[in-house]
């Protein structure tokens, strides 16, 4: 009988990308940037935790005032029914906990790329705990999450801001860490990311999208006095139009610069901002306005709320 040499086990592993195999084995999951064309978000509608809010509490969690439940939540649902107006798939966290009112501003707890999510972790205890229902849900859809921020550090998502496939402003401040904003930064960089620019989130602001947001492909909305030069200056070099929105007022009370692209030049924003809306249209912005002052008495309004899970690239 003729002796048989087995070579090895003869299994050889696939040599594809992580991204070529992520539609077919994960499903439609992808964000590298803040303008292309909006395919499915991720909220979680205010329940119980809201109605806890009064004038003796409401300074503990952050809000600017009680908020108001049904109020609240009709307008986070004309939000939902807007964004599936314009073909936008909306999904909602499972299983959130009761006790964290803050829960609603979605963009905090996570940060979608190219290849799926990196899940955050709140810098204040008052969320601590908030980013659990948000893996879960996602682990849920079948959204691949690529890192869980540990460790000493803290992020939150709306410290990080896409500008194009290469690049993303990464800010630390009161809501991000240096432990924690390198491991956003080793994450993108595993995934093409070539340009990683680091800035300070100033005293007056806590998150990026406080004082910057992108309108349209290359053309970044700022305040300028809360914009640091070496920031600004690496965007412009790249080709990147800043429009300066000086309206201090519409900025603060009014959130005028959290807005959401729908798709590249066409954004909801915040309701009674004129000044801000008629500077988005002199730069060829198409402009849908909602209501929101229930929701901005938490400080907080569109993108604050709302989690990218699909864009289409630019």
């Amino acid at each position: 009988m003729m002796e048989v040499k087995v070579q090895g086990e003869r299994w050889f592993p696939a040599e594809t990308n992580f991204s070529e195999e992520l539609k077919d084995l994960w499903g439609n999951w992808y964000c590298d940037s803040e303008v292309g064309t909006l395919r499915s978000v991720l909220l979680h509608r205010p329940g119980l935790e809201i109605e806890g809010i009064n004038e003796e509490n409401f300074a503990d969690f952050r809000f600017r005032a009680p908020m108001n439940p049904v109020r609240a939540r009709r307008q986070q649902d004309a939000l939902a029914d807007l964004f599936r107006l314009n073909g936008v798939e909306v999904h909602y966290v499972e299983g959130q906990r009761t006790d964290r009112p803050n829960a609603l501003y979605m963009r905090d707890l996570m940060f979608m790329t190219p290849e799926g999510a990196i899940i955050c972790r709140p810098a204040i205890p008052a969320r601590r705990g908030e980013e659990k229902a948000v893996a879960r849900t996602l682990a849920s859809l079948g959204v691949p999450i690529i890192k869980t921020i540990n460790g000493d550090g803290y992020f939150e998502g709306a410290c990080a801001m896409w500008v194009n496939r290469e690049t993303v402003v990464i800010g630390t401040g009161s809501r991000s860490n240096e432990s924690g904003a390198i491991q956003v930064e080793r994450e993108l960089r595993n995934i093409g990311v070539k340009n990683i620019i680091m800035t300070q989130i100033p005293y007056g602001s806590i998150h990026l999208d406080g004082y910057m947001n992108m309108i349209d492909v290359n053309k970044l909305v700022i305040f300028p006095w809360h914009t640091t030069y070496d920031c600004m200056k690496q965007l412009l070099d790249l080709g990147i139009e800043l429009i300066e929105l000086p309206f201090i007022d519409e900025l603060k009370q009014g959130m005028s610069l959290n807005f959401i692209a729908l798709s590249p030049g066409k954004i909801v924003m915040p309701s009674g901002n004129e000044k801000s809306k008629n500077l988005f249209i002199e730069h060829g912005v198409e402009v849908i306005e909602i209501e929101m002052d229930e929701i901005i008495n938490g400080w907080g309004a569109i993108h604050c709320m709302t989690a990218f899970l699909n864009r289409d690239p630019v």
